[in-house]
């Protein structure tokens, strides 16, 4: 009989793909650090990463800074995943690792849009797009915080949103703004219509986080764990490879957002994330402590909250310009 040969060791790609859902990160990191470890790999004319070290890793490094122009957080991101790959998958410790230097990312002040235009941008937007960019200025949301959030997490007695597994993998409740409360119902009628329909098609599940669909099988087809923002659409799930329902794509309410800002007139840079800026800054000038809005915004450290105060001082630190003493 022929022997039976064993079987191939995983390729690089997959085993640190293995690695990062070990560690329970999220998709976008699997993700990035895939793309980064790939660009590496090509850089470098497709050689193996074992057979390189130090020198190779600071000039992919150099090579995004000085010939791609990319930023400085964009390439920490490229060096952790690089790190991640010699430390984890590969199990290399080299005192090299350590000196691989970090670029020094730069401070910037937010752009924050004034309540004006705020009520402008959100004036120009309609339909679930406009429903979404509410709530991220009304509760101060990240985007993917808004659309995974289930049905569940909306509280409505209680006016509270919960925001389950948000940056850090960490919950925080939040405000469920007043002025949601009925176009948020109407909308949850015609998603649980959807649902329903579903449901009566065969389908009507959703992915559960980690390994709840194991404890509860049930749970996927429940109201309470569907997404208030569902699909138009079936997806098939990157990871399990099942075909299923997922929520908005972000995308979606980023071309929105880019759009109402063009039909408003604005001439500052318009984002989802801007709405969640504007959401700290016109709390805290409306006399909110800045620990509260710390809470609500989920920072572990109240000094990432701080840099919303630049806007409370008017006229740049509160002074008063000398050309303004004449009449």
């Amino acid at each position: 009989m022929d022997a039976i040969a064993p079987p191939r060791p995983p390729k690089l790609l997959d085993q640190l793909r293995a690695a990062v859902r070990l560690r329970h990160y999220s998709l976008r990191t699997e993700q990035s650090y895939v793309q980064w470890v790939r660009r590496f790999i090509l850089f470098h004319d497709k050689r193996h990463p074992g057979t390189m070290g130090s020198p190779e890793v600071e000039a992919f490094l150099s090579h995004l800074a000085s010939d791609r122009g990319v930023s400085a957080a964009t390439q920490n991101q490229a060096r952790s995943a690089l790190l991640f790959l010699y430390r984890v998958v590969l199990q290399v410790e080299l005192s090299w690792l350590d000196d691989v230097v970090a670029a020094r990312v730069p401070k910037r002040l937010p752009v924050v849009l004034t309540p004006r235009e705020v009520q402008a941008l959100l004036a120009a937007m309609s339909g679930v797009p406009g429903l979404v960019a509410a709530l991220l200025y009304g509760a101060g949301l990240r985007l993917l915080e808004g659309l995974r959030l289930r049905v569940k997490d909306l509280e409505f007695d209680r006016r509270e949103i919960i925001v389950r597994e948000g940056k850090g993998n960490k919950d925080r409740v939040t405000v469920l703004p007043e002025n949601l409360l009925l176009p948020l119902q109407q909308h949850l009628s015609a998603v649980k219509a959807l649902h329903l329909q579903d449901l009566a098609d065969g389908h009507g599940d959703v992915a559960l986080p980690d390994a709840y669909a194991l404890k509860n099988p049930g749970a996927a087809r429940q109201w309470g764990w569907q997404w208030v923002f569902p699909s138009p659409t079936f997806s098939t799930d990157p990871r399990s490879g099942v075909r299923r329902r997922h929520h908005q794509h972000e995308q979606m309410i980023q071309r929105a957002v880019a759009q109402a800002a063009r039909t408003a007139g604005l001439a500052k840079p318009c984002s989802p994330h801007g709405l969640r800026h504007a959401f700290a800054t016109h709390l805290l000038q409306s006399g909110a402590d800045i620990r509260t809005v710390q809470e609500l915004l989920g920072h572990a450290d109240v000094r990432t909250t701080m840099i919303y105060t630049h806007v409370l001082n008017r006229g740049g630190r509160g002074v008063l310009s000398p050309l303004d003493r004449y009449g």
